[in-house]
């Protein structure tokens, strides 16, 4: 690893630690020249998850997108960013274990309705309105009484 400082390639590893979930590395090294310390990261390079939209296009899947969904769903809901927060990483992580290089949009769609009725009902509904589309009243008022009379 070249040394920040003086560009040397010769250093030496202090410490090394995992981090994000095991996902990368963090080594606290010293230059052999310089004495100078600093910080490397190492990440296992991934290939980019797909997510197969209704109209057939791929997109990178956005971890943010989701995130933007469900906070708009629970927006003025007595949910917490932790909580929030924890649902968006579940879901990724289930993603990830579960698909291969590319998910359909509407099992992503599906595993954020499913976290979010366990959470908040309200937030459920407003969340399947968008998302499932719905156009009558009578779609909502059946989708009400559904998860009424489930949870």
């Amino acid at each position: 690893m070249k040394c920040p400082f003086c560009e040397n390639i010769e250093d030496k590893v202090l410490e090394s630690r995992e981090i994000e979930e095991g996902k990368a590395i963090r080594r606290r090294r010293e230059c052999a020249a310089c004495r100078e310390r600093f910080t490397s990261y190492e990440r296992v390079e991934e290939k980019p998850l797909l997510v197969i939209k209704r109209d057939g296009r791929k997109e990178q899947f956005s971890k943010e997108k989701i995130h933007a969904g469900i906070v708009k769903a629970c927006e003025k809901r007595p949910v917490s960013v932790g909580v929030l927060d924890t649902l968006v990483d579940e879901i990724e992580r289930e993603i990830h274990r579960e698909e291969g290089r590319e998910v359909l949009s509407s099992k992503v769609g599906e595993m954020v309705m499913e976290k979010l009725q366990k959470v908040d009902k309200i937030a459920y509904v407003r969340f399947a309105s968008v998302y499932r589309k719905f156009e009558e009243l009578s779609e909502f008022i059946k989708e009400v009484k559904e998860i009424s009379v489930g949870g």
